[in-house]
């Protein structure tokens, strides 16, 4: 095992650059796809048949990458929710 010895200002100088590093990963957001139960937590629903609905009728984008993985677009169910928003008085 070694030790290594760093100044002051290039232990602060390293851990700077750590913390740049970390920020940037993280503004990365989250993921672009999500699966059916993300989906139903951001649309604040408890049925798969609701999910299936909004599926079927277009209101929702969606990807089947396999038959039987279904993914949506965290996108397009956000727009769904806006158009749907009420504006106060």
């Amino acid at each position: 095992m070694e030790v290594v010895c760093l100044q002051e200002e290039a232990f602060y100088a390293l851990f700077d650059k750590v913390v740049e590093y970390v920020d940037a990963k993280r503004k990365d957001g989250p993921p672009k796809w999500i699966d059916g139960e993300e989906a139903m937590l951001l649309l604040k629903i408890k049925s798969t048949t609701t999910l299936q609905k909004l599926r079927d009728e277009g209101n929702v984008r969606f990807s089947q990458p396999q038959k039987k993985i279904i993914l949506y677009d965290r996108d397009s169910i956000n727009e769904y929710i806006e158009k749907h928003a009420r504006e106060t008085f």
